[in-house]
């Protein structure tokens, strides 16, 4: 299964760079939004406070990641999905689109800490934590909206179901990622933060999981 899984990542790899047009837009989003902010908030005199900093940082990441990860199954017409049925298991193919959604979106929430680090300035004085945070919140984001994406595809592509689906599970993992960022960006010891990392590797883990369980039955349908 691995192999498979490692075939299909280089696919996806294949396929966005041949349509080099929706990552570059999505990359376009993040700086507009981080330079609209700037001249929004009034943050050219400095004056932008840690939790504004953290708010505003974390709803651009995840518009960005809904805006990645929902064209998942969007750019799979059916009759290449006949043809993933028929040399791949499902369980290969959504493992897959997570770990490749997870790599994508943490390439943007990089991208945005350091578009927002040189426009808006760096809070942040706990690193090491902060890019452990990014991590996992890249893998809960990529794996709870690549299996709604999932979902939503067999539904018409309806992105008014993506995202009333998406709004429940993303809620859990987004307030505890804003949490754990609150204490990096304040410099609190890790021991402060240990329970909601394992509390945010947990829900990663449950919803994986879930997806892993649940895709072969909607993959079959």
């Amino acid at each position: 299964m691995w192999k498979e899984i490692s075939v299909l990542i280089s696919k996806e790899v294949t396929l966005e760079w041949r349509q080099k047009f929706a990552l570059n837009g999505i990359l376009l989003y993040v700086v507009s939004a981080v330079f609209i902010t700037y001249l929004s908030v009034g943050a050219r005199g400095g004056n932008i406070s840690p939790p504004t900093w953290n708010a505003l940082y974390w709803i651009i990441i995840l518009f960005s990641a809904v805006n990645a990860v929902a064209k998942s199954f969007v750019q799979e017409h059916q009759g290449r999905q006949l043809y993933y049925y028929m040399i791949a298991s499902p369980e290969a193919i959504i493992l897959s689109k997570m770990i490749y959604n997870t790599g994508l979106t943490l390439i943007l929430a990089l991208l945005g800490y350091g578009v927002f680090s040189l426009i808006l300035g760096n809070e942040v004085q706990d690193h090491g934590l902060f890019l452990l945070n990014l991590v996992l919140g890249a893998m809960g984001f990529s794996a709870s909206l690549t299996m709604v994406s999932g979902i939503a595809s067999k539904a018409g592509n309806n992105a008014t179901l993506m995202a009333i689906l998406s709004f429940p599970v993303i809620i859990p993992i987004l307030l505890m990622a804003i949490r754990i960022s609150k204490n990096a960006l304040d410099g609190l010891d890790w021991s402060v933060s240990a329970d909601k990392v394992l509390s945010l590797v947990a829900i990663n883990a449950i919803v994986a999981a879930a997806g892993y369980i649940l895709f072969p039955y909607l993959w079959r349908s």
